[in-house]
């Protein structure tokens, strides 16, 4: 950074500056919940340089971190101009609380519609934000994936194994935990797909709730009671977090339905903050390379399924084929999912109390 020389009579002006710098980067700090880590371009900024506020769930880390620095770098060759991204990482449900309490985002990549919907409700993201990006605003996929115990002992091969008595399943609340709720619709569309009325969507998820011998918040709580405390015979998990456990060492036993939800992540501009921030252009433009090959294959690398056709078809052989896949917008979208599913009295209540 560089200095310039504070005469006497502009000493109290910069003090005062300085304090609020202090102030605005603890209140960041404190409304990221602990999640928050930075990554900075080559200089820090000053004059022109900008800063920009990612927010996202925890898995995108890894990724991010890889695109991140091949942003600044394209944006710095194109535009001669720094950028500075502070990053924030967690759960997606306590990220978009994070952005509506007052974390400055200006994007947000989050783990289902629902919640970028949510933060669209608390006026800080303008309707029709799914049509500001490519692909309605998705920038990487995953499906769901049954992790079992070495040597699959109970056999399980489909969604209906996970209804038969004896076997124990490990899901998260989805009143609590957006991964949940995908989890929830894999359940119920693996027989409302595939030719099952209503009434037998709700006996199967009724059994297969029945079998849960514990609803854990998040899908983090999920992982630690199934591998740390080792209760039950099957997790269900995200396909992108058993690929990425394979690359990191950790070899887990896995079965991917082939009727299986499309777990669609969407990114979207924060209005509210990039227009406070100046940083509109900047945002849009992230967001716009997000889509791009270069970064496509990042999120490849750490399990996601790309939305990209070149690159889908460049790292095909990574993925289990789908026979049937369906999407939230196939179950009436997240208004009506969120209405008939995961609202007070709804249907998964009605499964608890029974």
């Amino acid at each position: 950074m560089s200095w310039w020389r504070i005469t006497k009579s502009k000493l109290k002006n910069f003090v005062a500056l300085f304090l609020v710098g202090v102030v605005l980067s603890s209140a960041i700090a404190a409304c990221s919940g602990g999640n928050s880590t930075s990554s900075t371009s080559s200089t820090a900024a000053s004059g022109g340089d900008k800063e920009l506020t990612l927010v996202s769930y925890a898995v995108t880390r890894a990724a991010y971190e890889k695109i991140i620095p091949q942003f600044t770098a394209k944006w710095k060759q194109e535009k001669n101009q720094n950028v500075t991204f502070n990053q924030s990482y967690g759960g997606s449900g306590s990220q978009t609380r994070a952005v509506i309490d007052g974390l400055e985002a200006d994007v947000v990549a989050l783990a289902l519609a629902l919640d970028t919907k949510k933060i669209e409700q608390a006026k800080l993201i303008e309707p029709g934000w799914e049509q500001q990006a490519p692909n309605n605003a998705i920038v990487h996929k995953s499906v769901a994936a049954l992790v079992t115990r070495e040597g699959n002992p109970k056999g399980i091969k489909t969604w209906a194994d996970l209804a038969k008595p004896g076997v124990g399943v490990i899901t998260a609340n989805p009143k609590t935990s957006g991964g949940a709720r995908w989890n929830f619709l894999g359940l119920w569309g693996s027989v409302t797909r595939t030719g099952g009325d209503e009434a037998k969507a709700l006996d199967f998820a009724t059994k297969v709730i029945k079998n849960a011998p514990i609803l854990p918040r998040d899908a983090r709580e999920s992982s630690d009671v199934f591998f740390k405390q080792g209760q039950g015979d099957v997790l269900i998990n995200y396909e992108n977090e058993v690929i990425l456990a394979g690359l990191n060492g950790e070899k887990l036993p896995y079965v991917v339905p082939d009727v299986n939800i499309s777990i669609d992540n969407p990114v979207a501009v924060v209005d509210a903050n990039v227009d406070k921030h100046g940083t509109r252009e900047i945002a849009q433009a992230f967001v716009e390379y997000l889509y791009t090959p270069e970064a496509q294959r990042e999120f490849a690398k750490v399990g996601f399924r790309p939305v990209d056709p070149t690159v889908a078809a460049e790292v095909s052989k990574q993925y289990v084929p789908i026979k049937t896949l369906f999407t939230a917008q196939d179950m009436g979208g997240w208004d009506e999912i969120q209405k008939k599913f995961f609202e007070d009295g709804a249907v998964f209540d009605k499964i608890q109390a029974s």
